[in-house]
């Protein structure tokens, strides 16, 4: 039963740390990465479509996104789209490619970034601390219905302790990682 309930948790934070690498990536660093315009929808003939599904998405350099649109007939729509998820980028279109060219961040903007970084970080480490909760709750749960022992709650909650420990180090290790890679010139 106790197994069962840490399982769940460990797919939980799985989840989790999945989750704040997703978010992490959307994140602007200064160097041209396809993820970033994950987020965005075209308007594909009155249909809502992700980006990624109607353009070939290529990186020309360190500083430049290039998009090939599938239907010539939505680059319009494609360049609507990116000025409208503000990231700052302004697309170029040529009529048959679009290209985005990232510019230079600031040190200002940079340590926006950082803070945006550290504030989903955080929220991640919440959301740990809630899946610690609810299976501290079940296991006691399970102890007060007597499908465990009270030894066999106590192994459980430590079990409990040190995964939520590593998981919370790991997303400190994330965070490190994505902030030197925002802060890098």
């Amino acid at each position: 039963m106790q197994d069962e309930v840490i399982h769940s948790m460990k797919e939980e934070i799985s989840n989790t740390l999945s989750s704040l690498k997703i978010d992490l990536a959307k994140l602007r660093t200064g160097r041209a990465n396809t993820s970033m315009l994950d987020g965005i929808r075209v308007d594909y003939y009155g249909t809502p479509t992700p980006l990624n599904q109607c353009v070939n998405m290529t990186i020309a350099d360190a500083r430049m996104i290039v998009l090939k649109p599938w239907d010539k007939g939505i680059i319009l729509a494609i360049e609507k789209a990116i000025r409208e998820a503000d990231l700052g980028i302004n697309p170029q279109n040529d009529g048959e490619i679009i290209r985005l060219p990232i510019p230079s961040l600031t040190e200002e903007r940079r340590k926006a970034i950082v803070k945006q970084a550290k504030g989903r970080g955080e929220d991640a480490k919440i959301s740990l601390r809630n899946h610690r909760r609810d299976a501290n709750d079940m296991l006691k749960e399970l102890e007060k219905d007597k499908s465990i022992s009270q030894d066999d709650l106590k192994r459980a909650l430590e079990t409990v302790d040190l995964e939520i420990k590593t998981s919370t180090t790991e997303v400190d290790s994330i965070l490190s990682r994505k902030e030197k890679e925002i802060l890098e010139l």
